[in-house]
């Protein structure tokens, strides 16, 4: 039986070896803070799926200085809270829309905050929309109401109502350069805002603004030495919108159709290959396990992968 023991042991550490980037701390990561920034609701037709990116310049030449996944999706339900509590717990869920439910599962917020034994101030969320405070919290009996984040969501917090962009754009940067947190989610209301009120230009500005908004971001990381070469930022969003000819079109989402669940991911940082684009297809669920990895967090309830194809070995 020893011998046959000691005979199967070079089979399983060739095994091991040759799965190791299937494994989810293998790496020692560069980066040693995370921003996620998610534009809400553009069509990807209108971002990386119009071929010359006439409306998002700034994400097109930040390419150069990244990976873009084309084959990225919301394979939940495509809308703003579910969106955002994938990315941030790795679960599809369907909660209400209004904000009304808190996840099910911890994020990595609170993940972070526990594990890391760092204080809520190294950790934000920052959103034009007030109903995304609920991804500060959860409601498993072991993390409710415990480990949460900073917030700075809409007027003034949840039920109080959206505000603009432009207000959210300056918190971040005061925050970054005040907090100095190591883990951040960014939410911007439009274009999903002008979509919904059925105004073709306003929505295309919002795409324009927000397309600028990132830029900015990315410009204070590259000039603030705790940021600088330390940090990955993910540009995602958490839903597009119908495809023209389906129900109202860019007005709407919500449904399983290839318009509401194809969306964009723009990863950069120095952990992330350089003018790349991956076709595999990911899912908002794989940005959760990428952040745990990252933080060597265990996440025993994420259900997502590494977006390995991304990562710089």
């Amino acid at each position: 039986m020893r011998t046959k023991l000691l005979s199967f042991i070079p089979f399983f550490l060739l095994f091991f070896l040759s799965c190791k980037r299937d494994y989810p701390f293998i790496k020692e990561w560069k980066s040693t803070k995370v921003i996620v920034v998610v534009i809400d609701g553009p069509r990807y037709q209108e971002t990386f799926g119009e071929p010359n990116h006439t409306y998002i310049p700034y994400q097109s030449a930040l390419c150069k200085e990244g990976t873009l996944c084309t084959s990225f999706y919301n394979e939940g339900t495509t809308n703003t809270v579910n969106g955002h509590t994938a990315i941030c717990t790795g679960n599809y869920e369907s909660l209400n829309n209004a904000g009304l439910d808190i996840p099910t599962f911890p994020s990595f917020f609170q993940y972070y905050i526990e594990q890391k034994k760092a204080p809520a101030s190294k950790a934000w969320i920052i959103a034009s929309k007030d109903k995304l405070e609920v991804l500060a919290n959860c409601s498993d009996k072991t993390y409710m109401n415990k480990f949460q984040p900073s917030t700075d969501c809409g007027i003034n917090g949840l039920a109080t109502g959206y505000r603009e962009d432009s207000i959210t754009q300056k918190n971040v940067l005061n925050t970054l350069q005040q907090m100095h947190p190591d883990l951040m989610l960014v939410n911007y209301r439009e274009p999903d805002f002008s979509g919904h009120a059925n105004n073709w230009n306003n929505y295309i500005k919002g795409i324009q603004q927000t397309d600028k908004y990132v830029a900015a971001i990315w410009d204070y990381i590259q000039s603030d030495p705790y940021y600088k070469d330390q940090t990955m930022l993910f540009i995602t969003n958490d839903h597009g919108r119908h495809n023209d000819g389906w129900k109202d079109g860019f007005v709407s989402h919500g449904d399983d159709c290839s318009g509401c669940r194809h969306i964009a991911l723009l990863a950069l940082g120095t952990d992330i290959k350089k003018n790349y684009t991956c076709n595999l297809n990911y899912s908002q669920i794989d940005i959760t396990t990428t952040i745990a990895a990252i933080f060597n967090l265990n996440m025993p309830y994420a259900n997502g992968k590494i977006i390995d194809d991304i990562i710089q070995y």
